[in-house]
């Protein structure tokens, strides 16, 4: 084409070297593909704009938001260049060479743009779909791009020395060992975000505790290399990816899927204060609506038990007694059960653990109603409150190590033992 120009504007009486006609050619070039640019960019592009603000759809506004049809714009304008250079250019020429060289690599890289860009307001859009937000998306797109980003450097740099991909390709296992030091983070991370949402072992919003790292919070983001969690401080802890696969860590979205949360707390109940229940213990207990049932029930069992292997109950080794520790998780069992703040689907029991130098370990299991943290820890507190005071009611009472307090106490009593005793004497 070129040629055809200089043969042209021979043939209408003008002299121009093939310089020239070539200045003139890619003027000319440049010329249309301003032309192309006002039209895309005045025309086209803000008659989109316009109407992607009238509509109320949020993916239109994503896409203009994150410029995506203008990087698609600045493709196609790269694509007719490369094919205007091949009609006017005279074929085989450095200059040609050059021109579609620069045109292949400014395609490549705004179509890689508008890849991001489009994965960009897909996940603008995501945000907005209580469907999609436990999904790492975050992660796979990052991941997306990394591979997309690997492919156009390859497709560039085929262009620009004029050999095939393939031929980079197989020259890339030599490198393979600095590939994996260069980008050791973002393998790793994307193998481990596969994992993670393959295996559905972490969404965003989950509670997430990995003491390794001092996190225990919310997953806020899900990313390639990283994962970051707010903690219940408000402050950020960020964990590598890979650390979620190579280290464990505890995911507490079980416990909200179910919405009940675990009470398993005890109290050390003084060995010393255990003993069997007398006839005086039964009329007074009898008296609590929640042990009423219990106790005429048990009193009836354990009387007939002993009356057909006809014990002598004088001595306190013979029959089978009731105690005030085993009447106390009777009726603790019962209180529980009729609490409407404790799930009674779920497991619920009073247990009795080992006993020690500490005292006799009774324990509550059981999960409440809730699982927002602040109604949790009332619900918890209020039982524990009446268990408190609800002890010596049973004649139990709590173990506790003796403080400065009680020594002091002691101390007095006894010095007021020995005045009194020295003023008897005299």
């Amino acid at each position: 084409m070129q040629q055809r120009f200089s043969q042209w504007l021979q043939a209408q009486g003008y002299e121009f070297t093939d310089i020239t006609a070539l200045i003139m050619v890619l003027g000319l070039i440049l010329v249309i593909s301003v032309a192309i640019h006002f039209i895309f960019h005045r025309v086209v592009l803000r008659f989109l704009d316009k109407m992607a603000q009238k509509s109320q759809k949020r993916w239109r506004k994503a896409f203009f938001e994150r410029k995506l049809f203008t990087r698609i714009a600045l493709a196609i304008q790269g694509i007719i260049i490369y094919v205007q250079a091949g009609l006017w250019l005279k074929p085989e020429t450095e200059v040609l060479q050059w021109v579609q060289t620069i045109s292949i690599l400014w395609v490549l890289l705004f179509i890689l743009l508008a890849a991001f860009s489009l994965l960009d307001a897909l996940l603008d859009i995501s945000s907005g779909e209580s469907r999609l937000k436990g999904l790492p998306l975050r992660g796979l797109f990052q991941s997306v791009k990394l591979v997309a980003t690997i492919v156009v450097i390859i497709l560039g740099v085929s262009a620009l020395i004029g050999k095939s991909p393939l031929l980079i390709l197989s020259g890339l296992g030599a490198m393979t060992a600095v590939i994996m030091l260069v980008f050791k983070d973002p393998i790793l991370g994307l193998v481990a975000g596969i994992q993670l949402s393959a295996n559905d072992m972490l969404e965003v919003g989950d509670w997430l505790e990995m003491p390794s790292y001092g996190a225990d919070g919310d997953v806020i983001e899900i990313a390639l290399t990283t994962v970051k969690v707010r903690n219940w401080d408000q402050t950020i802890t960020t964990i590598p990816t890979y650390a979620l696969i190579s280290d464990s860590f505890k995911n507490w979205r079980g416990m909200m899927e179910v919405g009940g949360r675990r009470i398993m707390r005890q109290v050390l109940i003084d060995a010393t204060c255990v003993e069997f229940l007398s006839d005086d213990d039964m009329s007074r207990l009898k008296k609590a609506r929640l042990l009423e049932p219990y106790l005429a029930e048990r009193h009836q069992e354990i009387s007939k038990y002993n009356e057909e292997n006809k014990f002598d109950l004088s001595s306190r080794a013979n029959g089978r007694r009731m105690t005030n520790l085993g009447t106390f998780r009777a009726y603790l069992l019962n209180y529980l059960k009729n609490r409407n703040d404790i799930r009674q689907d779920l497991t619920l029991l009073v247990r009795q653990g080992q006993s020690s130098s500490t005292g006799i370990p009774l324990e509550v299991y059981a999960f409440t109603a809730t699982t927002k943290w602040a109604e949790y820890e009332n619900i918890q507190s209020d039982i524990f409150d009446h268990i408190f005071a609800v002890l010596p009611e049973f004649g139990l009472r709590l173990h506790q190590s003796p403080t400065g307090h009680d020594f002091s106490k002691l101390a007095a009593r006894q010095i007021n033992t020995e005045q009194a005793r020295e003023t008897t004497d005299n």
